[in-house]
């Protein structure tokens, strides 16, 4: 047995963030389609469109966190530094 870790390839990687984008979307769709009945049932005397609105909103901010997931650049505030910078800071 060697303590050494494995590797982790590049297709389990893309995998577990594909994972963890699909759990968010269920999630984060069936909290905005709890708000919605709850607020239609309430407020707007059961009409639809608050669900419809509610379970849009859940998979809308899940759609932005997987996209922030599988491309970093779009965070804002983030700035990615080229190789050829970050080696010439580092030497110095």
């Amino acid at each position: 047995m060697s303590s050494t870790p494995k590797p982790t390839s590049s297709e389990n990687i893309v995998a577990q963030k594909f994972d963890r984008c699909l759990a968010d979307l269920i999630v984060k769709s069936g909290v905005g389609f709890s708000a919605g009945v709850i607020a239609s049932v309430i407020l707007f005397r059961r009409r639809a469109w608050p669900v419809a609105l509610g379970t849009g909103f859940g998979a809308g901010m899940a759609y932005a966190d997987c996209d922030r997931s599988f491309n970093p650049a779009r965070i804002p505030g983030t700035r990615i530094i080229p190789y050829s910078e970050a080696k010439k800071e580092g030497s110095s």
